[in-house]
Parts: structure tokens; C-alpha cells; sequence
């Protein structure tokens, strides 16, 4: 099981998350993002309530793989015109960190989203904890 909450931050948005597993800490970290864009979202069922697509990262370490997905999400909303929810990810680190996730796409047009212009360095770190996984990230907002 994930999780995340939203944490204040001065001038943007923070979102830390725990999970079982990295790709679960991923994903989490994916809903807080989608958290900060909408409150309220679609159910899968619902008319507008969009359909999944799949998306693939690979980076040099867990930190630059979590920035890459994210960057990736937020690509998506702009190319796409979707909100990123319901967020799925696998993480492999052996050697390089692949990250391959699946989130269904709400279109904007069913939503009221507020814009997150960016995920930062600023504060990331994604770390081994006893039980898990745990990350936290800032975004420009």
C-alpha cells in the first residue's frame, strides 16, 4: 500500500510519499502530483473518466529517474491535455533505474486543474526506509 500527503512549501508544493515497494513509492509520488493539479477527478467509469496509457523512463539514479517520470506526467498533461491519475510504476534499479507506469488520462476539459509548472531538485531525495520506500519532492507551482 502507497501513500502520500501534500506538504507545504514556501512558494510551491511538496509532496512526500511512502510505499512497499519503489514503484509504489513512484506512483504515489505521481497521485500527489495529480493531487496538487485537481482535487477532484472522474471515477474510471465515468464518461470523461479517460483511458490508460504507458509511459517509459530511464535514468542514472533513483533521484533523476523519479524527476524524469514526473517531468514525463507533466509533459503528458501539456502534449496531451490530460490529468495523469490513477498512477502505476515499476522500478528496476540494476544498473540503470527503468521506470515503466501506466496512468489513466482525464481529460483537462472534464476537470478544473490549477497548473504545476515543474518538478524541482530542490529537497527531492528518494531513500530506502525500514518497510520501504520514501520520497519527497518539491514542484513549481
Amino acid at each position: 500500500m502507497a501513500a502520500f500527503e501534500l506538504r507545504e512549501h514556501t512558494a510551491d508544493v511538496a509532496v512526500e510519499a511512502h510505499g512497499e515497494h519503489l514503484g509504489a513509492t513512484f506512483a504515489a509520488v505521481a497521485d500527489g502530483l495529480a493531487a496538487a493539479m485537481c482535487n477532484d477527478w472522474p471515477a474510471a467509469d465515468a464518461p470523461d473518466g479517460g483511458e490508460r496509457a504507458d509511459l517509459r523512463v530511464v535514468a542514472e539514479n533513483p533521484e533523476a529517474a523519479m524527476y524524469d517520470y514526473l517531468d514525463q506526467l507533466i509533459y503528458e498533461r501539456d502534449v496531451r491535455s490530460v490529468l495523469p491519475v490513477d498512477n502505476e510504476a515499476s522500478v528496476d534499479g540494476n544498473g540503470e533505474w527503468v521506470v515503466d507506469a501506466s496512468y489513466r488520462g482525464v481529460p483537462l476539459s472534464a476537470v478544473t486543474a490549477r497548473e504545476v509548472k515543474a518538478v524541482t531538485y530542490s529537497e527531492m531525495r528518494v531513500e530506502r526506509v525500514d518497510g520501504g520506500w520514501e520520497a519527497y519532492v518539491v514542484f513549481d507551482v
